[in-house]
């Protein structure tokens, strides 16, 4: 049977309640109680930390068949409640279920190219935008939800010294000569201002009252 035959069609509203972090999607079951909490990347994630048992599922509202569903989903799920900081939608409302990889890559670039486009004429939503995302990244490196996606933090952790051993010898002959990122400059000062410039220029410095070296003040 396919999701457009189920008995019931319904937009849902999942949230974790320790976090308050939240996500809407649309589901069609026979199945009322079938336990469904979604299938978004972050809700994973945070299902994955936390726990199925955190989670509640709510009905929002039903709709007579899938196709008002899809649309009820894009009514719901637009670029500015995804830029809210407890929203774990990654993606624009009205696509739902199981897609192949080329249809996910056409439709994430048709969202992404809409979002970038608000972003850039929209100067509110971009600093809203900003700053809910570095309030979450904040959050999530604090809460270490990054080590979940195998980007461990290196909270409290030390090198051991094998590793530095490694590390050190790893770094040998790199930043020497050409190699080093000052290679070919030199500082010159007229006693009140300091200034870093080429080699080649050096002559033409000083012929107008530069030394070379830094003056720092005291």
């Amino acid at each position: 049977m396919t999701r457009k035959e189920k008995n019931y069609h319904f937009i849902y509203k999942t949230t974790n309640i320790l976090t308050g972090s939240y996500y809407y999607g649309m589901h069609s079951t026979d199945n009322l109680d079938d336990a469904y909490l979604g299938s978004g990347r972050r809700l994973r994630y945070s299902i994955n930390k936390y726990g199925k048992d955190v989670h509640q599922r709510e009905i929002v509202e039903f709709c007579q068949d899938r196709s008002l569903l899809k649309q009820r989903e894009k009514d719901l799920i637009i670029l500015n409640e995804i830029a809210k900081k407890d929203y774990m939608n990654l993606k624009v409302g009205g696509v739902g279920g199981f897609i192949s990889d080329e249809q996910q890559r056409h439709r994430s670039s048709c969202a992404g190219k809409a979002h970038m486009k608000k972003f850039r004429e929209d100067d509110e939503f971009r600093i809203k935008f900003c700053e809910n995302q570095s309030l979450m990244c904040k959050d999530r490196w604090k809460n270490g939800v990054y080590d979940n996606v195998n980007h461990a933090t290196f909270l409290n952790k030390k090198h051991s010294k094998e590793t530095k051993e490694k590390m050190s010898e790893s770094h040998k002959g790199k930043g020497m000569g050409k190699m080093n990122t000052q290679f070919g400059t030199c500082w010159v000062t007229d006693e009140t201002t300091n200034r870093k410039i080429k080699l080649i220029e050096l002559d033409y410095f000083i012929k107008n009252g530069w030394i070379r070296g830094r003056t720092f003040s005291r």
